[in-house]
């Protein structure tokens, strides 16, 4: 080292500590600089956060929120089959779920898929029988588990050949009960931690299946109401309330409650337009199972924060998970909380009011 007269200068211990802490601490603001100018890789990115004490709390997988007690549990996604006849309503347990995904069944009633990981349900019902549409959309969460109670045998033999956790109450009648308030065969309930309990160690956590981001830098529309009429059994209105800072869902004119009197919500709401056909499998009526097509691309409507955005969704095989793009081609990030994914059949209308 050299002083300020030209002659070399001996540092002593104390002062080559302290030199090496302060170049330490130049390097690090300039790594710190660097990081924050979006030029360094994701990677050295989260690594400069850990080493500077910048790294954000981890959040959940499925809804992008912190996770409850600052770590993700280390557990596979676990998915519920719902019924949604009205019959069945008010149901339980919808409210926990990281995602729903509601789907056509047959006779013109849909059911549920509520898709639990970070958040435990005391109460989740009724359950009812699977659908050969559950594997299509439970893939893209890794090996996630199913609970299921009936169902067609050739679904089972299709369901058995998928990388699914199968979980019905047959499969582990310790994790179901019957309620004597309710008729049969509404009146099958589960939990999550009996499920989970049940299934033993089946894999971690799930991937990351859609982006988020705090704002919605898209170009994009203020939208009042979506109006999805299933059928008369499902009719179905997402209404934006502001109060709330969420979506709200109505079956009519009616509110759609759960078991505590609470009215269904979501963060975002994701209707899919999907080509639906008679399936092979046929109900006691005689109603055919639909099959919904969940591969190729469609039309798309993405509501977060009071407003729209129109697109395509994209999957091209059945190992991708669907991508929700806009009409310039930039993929939609949602917001922070739970997600309701609306298939909707390509024979129907999509209503929206402003």
């Amino acid at each position: 080292m050299i002083g300020d007269g030209g002659k070399p200068v001996t540092l002593t211990r104390r002062g080559k500590v302290a030199a090496g802490v302060a170049a330490a601490l130049v390097a690090v603001g300039g790594l710190a600089a660097f990081a924050s100018s979006g030029s360094a890789p994701a990677v050295i990115r989260r690594a400069i956060d850990r080493v500077t004490g910048n790294e954000p709390p981890p959040t959940c997988p499925l809804t992008g929120e912190e996770a409850p007690g600052g770590a993700v549990p280390d557990r596979p996604a676990l998915a519920v089959k719902v019924e949604n006849l009205p019959e069945a309503r008010p149901q339980s347990g919808l409210d926990r779920a990281d995602v729903v995904v509601e789907e056509p069944v047959e006779g013109g009633i849909t059911r549920f898929i509520a898709i639990f990981h970070c958040r435990d349900a005391r109460q989740v019902g009724p359950v009812r029988s699977a659908r050969t549409t559950d594997d299509d959309v439970l893939v893209q969460f890794g090996r996630p588990i199913l609970a299921y109670a009936g169902g067609a045998p050739q679904v089972r033999r299709d369901l058995e050949h998928s990388p699914l956790r199968l979980l019905s109450d047959l499969d582990a009648p310790q994790a179901y009960e019957r309620l004597a308030s309710r008729p049969m065969p509404h009146n099958l309930y589960t939990s999550t931690r009996a499920l989970y309990a049940a299934a033993g160690r089946h894999g971690g956590p799930p991937p990351e299946v859609f982006p988020r981001a705090p704002e919605l830098e898209l170009p994009s529309r203020k939208v009042r109401e979506l109006h999805l009429p299933f059928s008369s059994y499902s009719d179905v209105r997402w209404t934006w309330s502001r109060k709330a800072g969420a979506w709200l869902r109505w079956h009519g004119d009616e509110p759609h409650r759960l078991a505590d009197g609470s009215q269904v919500a979501a963060a975002n709401v994701v209707v899919m337009v999907v080509d639906v056909v008679p399936g092979d499998i046929v109900d006691a009526a005689g109603n055919p199972s639909p099959e919904v097509d969940l591969l190729g691309r469609g039309r798309v409507y993405v509501l977060r924060d009071g407003r729209m955005v129109v697109g395509r969704w994209v999957r091209e095989g059945e190992g991708d998970r669907t991508r929700f793009l806009d009409r310039s081609g930039r993929e939609i990030p949602l917001a922070p909380g739970a997600t309701w994914v609306e298939l909707f059949p390509s024979s129907l209308e999509v209503g929206t009011a402003r």
